[in-house]
């Protein structure tokens, strides 16, 4: 099944620029989990991505004017804790008329600014978005946001975040997996990637992709945040959200598994996905 929407990947023709491969806007980033932007965003560029612009606390910006490279950054009104606050709204509204698509919630804080500033944008933009941790923290209580967006979400819970956006213990998510991110997804209408063994991929059609790669090794911070980055990048550069999401869990863990057989499980962390993502890339396409 996987093989149909790794087809989906566009070929990269001869007479091309940046602007052909996609925007992605990163919101992401707060103290202490600055690591957590630069993951999301180098991922987004390692995945094909044309352009990215990472939106960032102002106070933080000089760390990731360090640490990304390739991609920009765009510092942006923040709370006294240091979170993207509800004031930079309006630069982000004008920001993001020029940008293809979203992924916001990478180490974004639970600071209750951020999330109102999350809910706000969701309901503002209409454009794509990727929504991951905080992004997805800031929907409990809020689901209906969803239901009214025309733009595609694609919204990547584990199932602790899962188990407060639906109110069931993580035990019975775990129990009944693509049930409950089938019921999800198509209640929302959105596509759900349900993370962890076995990521589940769901949309509002009822179609349900199970991925076979990974590995427990995977099991450490800052992995998902590369996962938001590279769903990203496949959305801006023009595939179809569901194909995008099953494109990205795939890739994800096979550049996983590919890091896992040269150093192990046990010392398995979030950067060697971003160094086998290439690998990852080039064995498909």
């Amino acid at each position: 099944m996987v093989k149909k929407h790794l087809s989906k990947i566009p070929p990269r023709k001869q007479d091309t620029h940046k602007g052909d491969f996609g925007h992605v806007f990163v919101l992401a980033g707060s103290v202490g989990m600055t690591g957590a932007a630069y993951l999301a965003s180098q991922a987004a560029l390692l995945a094909g991505s044309g352009i990215v612009t990472c939106g960032i606390p102002k106070s933080l910006n000089v760390i990731m004017e360090v640490k990304l490279t390739e991609a920009m950054t765009l510092p942006l009104s923040e709370t006294r804790e240091c979170s993207i606050s509800l004031s930079a709204e309006k630069d982000i509204l004008d920001f993001a008329e020029k940008i293809d698509v979203i992924a916001i919630g990478p180490g974004l804080s639970r600071h209750k600014e951020t999330l109102a500033l999350t809910r706000n944008l969701l309901k503002k933009i209409n454009k794509p978005f990727v929504l991951d941790a905080d992004g997805a923290i800031a929907l409990t209580g809020y689901c209906d946001i969803l239901k009214k967006r025309s733009a595609p979400t694609v919204l990547t819970p584990h199932p602790g975040e899962m188990s407060r956006l639906v109110g069931k213990d993580i035990r019975v998510i775990q129990k009944s997996r693509e049930k409950i991110a089938s019921d999800f997804a198509k209640k929302y209408k959105i596509i759900l990637v349900l993370k962890g063994h076995q990521t589940v991929v769901a949309n509002s059609r009822g179609d349900t992709y199970i991925n076979r790669t990974g590995n427990s090794g995977m099991s450490t911070a800052g992995v998902g945040d590369v996962l938001t980055g590279m769903i990203s990048s496949f959305v801006g550069q023009g595939i179809d959200p569901y194909s995008a999401a099953a494109i990205g869990v795939y890739l994800h863990g096979t550049a996983g598994d590919i890091a896992a057989k040269e150093k192990g499980q046990f010392s398995l962390i979030a950067s060697d996905l971003l160094d086998k993502l290439p690998q990852a890339i080039k064995e498909v396409v």
